[in-house]
């Protein structure tokens, strides 16, 4: 199968655009031709490297965590599903396998499409609608009519946190974001947006129930005076010091640090489904790239500028 994939860690050169095996179905697993998939953040700091001590040095890798496509085999076990069904879902391999024609998923991670998307929208999804649904309902602990402020509201986290929010009945939801996406954010239910090229919502001491910082720009240490009382800070990929000193500090306050590693859960993205079929959340997709393209997609989302996801379409 045609696949991207890379034999060392490094920039986004190392990533190549060729054959590779195609993976086998297993037991509890269906086998997935995929139509489209996407890049997100994670996939360039395995690539470089970054996350050495969980990645390991087993070659060659496939990156990406997205996928949306069609099954064509399943897995013994499997009752659930169909060849010829239309599915999405973040891989459950932990490191990727998604940049390339077949993937293999696990049943408990794969969903039905929503019938009002198609492969790509589909593809701009799992990962990042996952991680805003668990970081605000399970870690921020949302109760309706709580004030949230979402850090990187027009980023692919940031713009699903923002919907999800208002879906899981938020009283007043802040994005804060840059000029350029201003109405961006505003069109996806923001309340209040903060232009942060022109003011650093830390200064300005509001009083949130919840901050959520979906492109680990801020801290814990810079925030915490902008949380109510019994305020949450989630993040996702904690500064180290910021993390080591936050938990310690948050011991002994009833303002709370929490972290998020994103679950594939796919009861969790059924709900993010319905959501999408009932047209209270909609995938917002910056650019698309054909796969043999990836490593510009790479280079593209290492700028930190995307408005929404990158999209890799699999010819």
């Amino acid at each position: 199968m045609k696949a991207v994939y890379y034999e060392k860690y490094g920039d986004a050169e190392v990533l190549q655009y060729g054959e590779q095996p195609k993976p086998e179905v297993k037991d509890d697993h269906l086998l997935v031709r995929v139509h489209a998939s996407s890049v997100n953040p994670v996939d360039w700091k395995v690539r470089s490297g970054h996350l050495l001590p969980v990645s390991g040095l087993t070659f060659p890798k496939i990156p990406g965590h997205d996928i949306a496509g069609e099954v064509v085999a399943v897995g013994q076990n499997i009752t659930n599903f169909k060849p010829g069904d239309r599915v999405f879902g973040m891989l459950d391999t932990g490191l990727g396998g998604a940049a390339a024609e077949y993937a293999v998923i696990s049943s408990k991670a794969a969903v039905l499409m929503p019938e009002n998307l198609n492969y790509v929208q589909a593809a701009a999804v799992p990962l990042t609608a996952l991680t805003a649904l668990q970081a605000l309902r399970d870690k921020g602990e949302l109760a309706p009519g709580e004030k949230v402020l979402i850090n990187g509201a027009s980023s692919g986290v940031g713009s699903f946190a923002v919907q999800i929010a208002k879906a899981l009945g938020a009283g007043e939801v802040t994005g804060v974001c840059s000029t350029d996406h201003i109405e961006l954010v505003k069109s996806l239910g923001a309340d209040r947006v903060v232009d942060y090229t022109e003011m650093d919502f830390t200064e300005v001491k509001n009083c949130y129930n919840i901050i959520f910082d979906a492109v680990a720009k801020s801290t814990y240490m810079s925030s915490k005076d902008s949380l109510c009382s019994g305020g949450r800070y989630v993040t996702t990929v904690p500064n180290p010091t910021d993390l080591a000193i936050g938990f310690a500090l948050s011991v002994f306050s009833d303002k709370k640090l929490r972290t998020l590693v994103a679950d594939e859960k796919g009861e969790d993205l059924e709900l993010i489904r319905a959501w999408i079929e009932a047209g209270k959340v909609k995938p917002v997709i910056d650019m698309e790239f054909p796969l043999r393209e990836a490593a510009e997609a790479h280079r593209y989302s290492e700028e930190g500028h995307a408005a929404g996801k990158i999209v890799l379409v699999v010819e």
